[in-house]
């Protein structure tokens, strides 16, 4: 049972507005994800299907992006390919019960920033989300040489 008011030690809050889109096909997977995300400060949207996290994508800007691989068939391709194409900054994690060596690789190849096996430590996803997230692309001044 996750408890809803879930804060990992060494953690604050997150920055407000910070937007995490998460597709998992499992409810149960799909909701611990989120109570945990939203334990921290985050705004999570959640989608059941590949296909709708796509039209999320296309719809509404996101800091991050955690997908289930679906099935050795590699749903979630299609969520990691159209965020690619959209963003190639916006991170994108994927997740997944069943580790297939094929889909690993082509995950990275595609641009994920992680393949983890499910149950994915509550500390690990924040830290993920965190360190991903909250990174701001060096921008320079007018200017400046």
């Amino acid at each position: 049972m996750v408890n809803e008011t879930f804060t990992p030690l060494g953690f604050d809050r997150a920055s407000p507005g910070r937007r995490v889109l998460l597709v998992d096909e499992d409810p149960a997977d799909l909701r611990t994800l989120r109570l945990v995300l939203e334990g921290q400060g985050y705004e999570v949207r959640t989608h059941s299907t590949h296909e709708e996290g796509v039209r999320c994508l296309e719809a509404e800007p996101f800091d991050f992006v955690v997908v289930s691989q679906g099935s050795q068939a590699f749903e979630g391709r299609k969520v990691l390919d159209r965020a690619a194409q959209l963003d190639r900054q916006l991170p994108v994690l994927v997740v997944t019960r069943c580790i297939d060596m094929h889909c690993y690789l082509e995950a990275m190849q595609m641009g994920a920033i992680d393949y983890l096996e499910k149950p994915v430590p509550p500390a690990d996803l924040v830290g993920f989300v965190r360190a991903h997230a909250s990174f701001e692309p060096f921008k320079m001044q007018a200017g400046a040489a």
